[in-house]
């Protein structure tokens, strides 16, 4: 791991023998894959230019690690770039060479000499059931490891749904008392970036766009960044024209399945989840699970997991109008509610009304005894 930070990312780059033009390349895809406008190249550029490399400890609490594998598997840009280029990886106990004791001094120095200009990035979440033995790590518990963390720290990134929402170890009835990272720490922003796992190239552009702009992406209600966040899935999914055609997979492998219709009906969560998903997609922008033929399970939503069964389609969605933010849900939903109540009212009132008709037509068409 390195441990000083004075060259910055243009200086790294040429020490390892890039060229100008590359650097101005790959400032121009990094700016493409984060949704700027072409001008923002040059003040990727720029940054790169002037800006030392932003110090990040990366810490694991109860998770898969499926987000670190995410990450790696970024292309625009690529994992490598970032780690080695743009921030300095000081600390990572999946990533690192270092072991031990020798370890967790790299983690205390980080902290001790940039207190309040590092990053935090937290993969997992922390329980917090008795006393948090649920996860140690080299004798102190992650729930510890994080709070200590944490007090120094610029900023927080929560990596991946269990560090945002909580995920499968939070789920019902949750023995541990799992806690995703924004319950845990309240004093320090918190950045959630949700999905089990989370895009590779989101998890990458939030870093850059930190880097680039020196401060924190615009969030959402859910802490979420609202480039990447903005839009429901069902807003931006190719199948969407079946849907508001009402054609539906009824079944796996029906005709409407190998026609490509939409999965609604077979439980797909599209139409109340906040992700790129549909329009960066994965594996170098090649697919994902619904364009692959299985429904979304709303992994980038809290409690998704409690949110079944997921093969059962919903009961209700939200307003079907395009561009609906999280943030305008949320605020409709007292709305929402009340007008549930009164249509349930108005309707009961007409369903009486039109017994009460049915039986006066029933009484006056009785055959005189």
């Amino acid at each position: 791991m390195i441990v000083s930070h004075p060259a910055t990312t243009s200086e790294v780059l040429e020490r390892r023998g890039i060229s100008r033009r590359d650097i101005l390349t790959f400032c121009t895809m990094t700016a493409a894959s984060l949704g700027l406008p072409k001008e923002a190249a040059a003040q990727i550029a720029t940054a790169m230019d002037k800006k030392p490399r932003i110090p990040v400890l990366w810490i694991h609490g109860l998770e898969c690690t499926c987000c670190s594998e995410s990450f790696l598997r970024s292309s625009h840009p690529i994992a490598q770039d970032i780690l080695f280029n743009m921030v300095s990886l000081d600390y990572d106990d999946v990533l690192q060479a270092a072991a031990g004791h020798q370890a967790e001094e790299i983690r205390k120095k980080i902290m001790k000499d940039y207190k309040g200009q590092y990053l935090l990035a937290v993969e997992g979440n922390a329980p917090t059931n008795d006393g948090g033995v649920y996860c140690t790590i080299g004798g102190e518990t992650f729930t510890s490891i994080l709070e200590e963390a944490a007090a120094g720290a610029k900023a927080i990134i929560a990596w991946g749904s269990c560090a945002s929402n909580g995920c499968v170890q939070a789920a019902y009835p949750n023995p541990t008392g799992a806690k995703p990272v924004y319950k845990m720490i309240t004093d320090k922003p918190v950045i959630n970036v949700p999905g089990c796992p989370p895009i590779a190239e989101v998890m990458t552009g939030v870093l850059s766009y930190i880097l680039t702009f020196d401060r924190l992406p615009e969030l959402d209600s859910a802490k979420r960044p609202k480039m990447f966040y903005g839009q429901r899935i069902h807003d931006r999914c190719y199948r969407r024209s079946y849907f508001d055609a009402g054609q539906f997979v009824e079944a796996w492998d029906d005709e409407g399945a190998r026609k490509g219709w939409c999965l609604y009906k077979m439980g797909c969560r599209g139409p109340s989840t906040y992700n790129a998903c549909a329009s960066m997609k994965w594996n170098e922008c090649v697919s994902f699970p619904i364009g692959s033929g299985h429904g979304c399970f709303g992994c980038s939503e809290e409690g998704f997991w409690d949110n079944g069964p997921f093969y059962e389609r919903l009961s209700n969605i939200p307003n079907p109008t395009t561009d609906l933010t999280a943030d305008r849900v949320g605020l409709g939903l007292t709305a929402v509610v009340a007008g549930a109540i009164a249509a349930h009212g108005v309707a009961a009132l007409a369903k009486h009304k039109l017994v009460d008709q049915k039986l006066v037509n029933i009484e006056t068409t009785k055959p005189v005894e």
